[in-house]
């Protein structure tokens, strides 16, 4: 940017200083709020803006909507009010400004993405893995058993052999916040879990309590579990990438759909809030859309333009 076209180039070169020898920020942090003031600039330039005290709310509700025209998303656009605040505060110190036309101004709030999920027949795909070997065993029991019970990758990875009760269906799970739940575990789990147990006997050394090994006789670890569903991703011939907590949302997903009761995915995906569940109440009204369009006979609207459109 031309420093000679730039409102305010001597009052940021000393916020810049501020910045960088009393506050100590980071150099990173520097760049975000350096980024951000000058996109203020910008806008101040374009509406002939040059003297900070003139500065009003309104002209930063303009900047928010034009920047979130452009595309800005709602997080960045909480961070570059932020920045600004920053700025009109060391102003106001310099006796530059009177008050912080930025205070009290909101970003928009950016959609939230929802999860990406499986179909009940793409997830059939991916954790039926086959082979009889330490690894398709061991792969398939922890597929099945992250698809049966909705678990967690740090769940998963952390089970120890006496949390699985086979004959009674039953897993005994630790979640976050140290909080257990105890979650069935069906049918399909817990015979891919039995060859898995008669394999691990072969390997694990002798005090190990981890449910899931290397070949090493150590736990697996989160990384290794992430390298493998990538990997069995492209075996399994899946579209795209297939990663833990993927399985987990369509557990939710599937389990929701079936039974429309949100309190008990609440309680199996170990969630403290509902609110947090309530994500799945969106997918699973994405999947009776498409049902409703391809099944009632008045849904079927032709892609034709009219006149109307």
């Amino acid at each position: 940017m031309n420093e000679a076209a730039t409102p305010f180039a001597d009052e940021l070169a000393a916020f810049f200083t501020y910045m960088r020898s009393e506050k100590q920020f980071s150099p990173l942090t520097q760049e975000n709020y350096q980024r951000d003031l000058e996109k203020f600039c910008r806008f101040c330039a374009k509406y002939s803006l040059h003297d900070l005290a003139a500065i009003q709310p309104q002209h930063i509700r303009q900047g928010v909507a034009a920047l979130h025209r452009s595309g800005l998303s709602g997080k960045s656009l909480q961070r570059w009010l932020s920045s600004l605040r920053s700025f009109f505060r060391f102003a106001i110190k310099r006796g530059w400004m009177k008050n912080n036309p930025a205070d009290g101004i909101q970003a928009p709030k950016s959609p939230k993405k929802l999860p990406k999920t499986l179909d009940a027949d793409q997830t059939a795909q991916f954790v039926e893995v086959t082979g009889d070997s330490f690894i398709a065993c061991r792969d398939r029991a922890l597929l099945e058993l992250v698809y049966s019970s909705g678990l967690r990758l740090a769940e998963v990875t952390g089970l120890n052999v006496t949390d699985v009760d086979l004959k009674e269906g039953m897993v005994n799970v630790v979640g976050k916040g140290s909080k257990q739940r105890i979650l069935p575990v069906g049918r399909h789990a817990i015979t891919a879990l039995q060859g898995w147990l008669t394999q691990r006997a072969l390997h694990a050394p002798a005090g190990q309590a981890a449910l899931f090994i290397t070949q090493r006789g150590t736990r697996i670890g989160h990384r290794a579990v992430q390298l493998r569903m990538q990997q069995l991703s492209v075996q399994q011939g899946m579209d795209n990438p297939v990663h833990p907590h993927m399985l987990r949302h369509s557990f939710a997903s599937h389990v929701l759909e079936s039974s429309g009761d949100l309190r008990l995915v609440q309680e199996l995906l170990g969630h403290a809030n509902i609110s947090t569940t309530q994500i799945y109440t969106h997918l699973d009204f994405q999947h009776l859309a498409k049902v409703y369009d391809k099944a009632h006979p008045r849904a079927q609207r032709k892609k034709d333009s009219s006149e109307f459109d």
